[in-house]
């Protein structure tokens, strides 16, 4: 009887220690590895910044697991974060698309991008560029921002821009020019950011809202001109492309749009736990290894509070609920 009581205790004990209230008292974490899984194939920006961490926080969180489970826009990995225990084991790189623009986009959404998760840290911001090839922008007269707007509003319709995608950054950037300067143009989505561009360095589509690390080398290359980054701010990378707000002057004021991403936990995750994670997170954005990883995607570490990430999120759903809705686009 003594030796049956013992193991219950030691049992109960076992239990109380891997429950979200010891995690909370200051029980160890991690007791084992954490997986962060990336909402998007293998290879893209947020794959890449995924796994440069996990390599960089080895010392303060022992081993990160990068796990790629990709689908309906980033949704499918989100959602499947979203029901995952609230321990700290399973976290998730949560983007502009799966917790800003989807929400609009898609007619049911199995996740609420700001109930169902803890956010931990902000990583980086990563603007598009607005790039028409030489050829298109010499036949068309179209020499800056300026230009481009006014030949929009004297041919409504007549021009054409590709995206990777209903709901994608290129396309909201390019509804949010149309927006704002009043004037209009042609989306054609295609399915992936690889074939736009390709429609694009062939001639078949006009102009592309580009992520600026997938176009920098045939920027370099003299293949397609730069006439501004959509960011808020000039990009490191390429100092002398000006801002949409800038070349658009009083039209484009204000005019922001980026591809960001961070790192999120399901909801309940014990506050001691979210610190933990951030702090680790937050030191390995600001090394130097980190800074030129993501210099390469013409981006820089923006390290948050939870706090800030969280008011961050809850902007950028206002601001593209007008945006997906002036654009009409719609997944059902």
């Amino acid at each position: 009887m003594n030796r049956r009581l013992a193991l219950l205790a030691i049992a109960a004990a076992v239990g109380l220690a891997s429950s979200p209230v010891a995690l909370a008292q200051g029980a160890a974490y991690p007791a084992k590895p954490i997986r962060l899984i990336v909402p998007y194939p293998p290879g893209g920006p947020l794959d890449l910044a995924a796994r440069a961490l996990a390599e960089l926080v080895k010392d303060s969180l022992g081993t990160v697991i990068v796990e790629n489970r990709a689908g309906a826009g980033g949704n499918v990995g989100v959602d499947y974060v979203a029901k995952q225990p609230a321990d700290g084991y399973t976290l998730v790189i949560g983007a502009v698309a799966t917790h800003a623009i989807n929400p609009w986009l898609f007619a049911r959404l199995p996740y609420d991008p700001v109930k169902d998760f803890a956010p931990i840290t902000l990583i980086a911001q990563v603007p598009n560029v607005l790039v028409m090839t030489p050829e298109t922008a010499t036949k068309l007269g179209i020499n800056s921002v300026p230009d481009l707007i006014g030949y929009m509003r004297r041919n409504p319709g007549k021009l054409s821009y590709a995206s990777g995608g209903n709901g994608s950054g290129g396309h909201m950037a390019g509804e949010l020019l149309k927006s704002m300067a009043r004037a209009s143009m042609v989306h054609i989505p295609y399915p992936g950011a690889a074939p736009a561009q390709l429609s694009l360095l062939s001639g078949q589509t006009d102009l592309m809202f580009d992520n600026l690390a997938s176009a920098a080398a045939n920027i370099r290359a003299g293949k397609l001109r730069a006439f501004a980054v959509t960011s808020a701010t000039r990009a490191p990378s390429f100092p002398d492309v000006p801002t949409m707000a800038e070349a658009g002057g009083k039209d484009l004021a204000g005019f922001d749009v980026t591809t960001w991403f961070g790192v999120m936990a399901p909801a309940g995750t014990p506050q001691p736990v979210v610190a933990r994670l951030g702090d680790a997170l937050r030191k390995a954005l600001v090394t130097p290894e980190m800074r030129e990883r993501l210099s390469r995607m013409g981006a820089e570490p923006s390290p948050t509070s939870p706090g800030e990430f969280a008011a961050f999120i809850r902007a950028e759903l206002a601001k593209y609920e007008k945006v997906v809705k002036f654009s009409g686009a719609r997944v059902d």
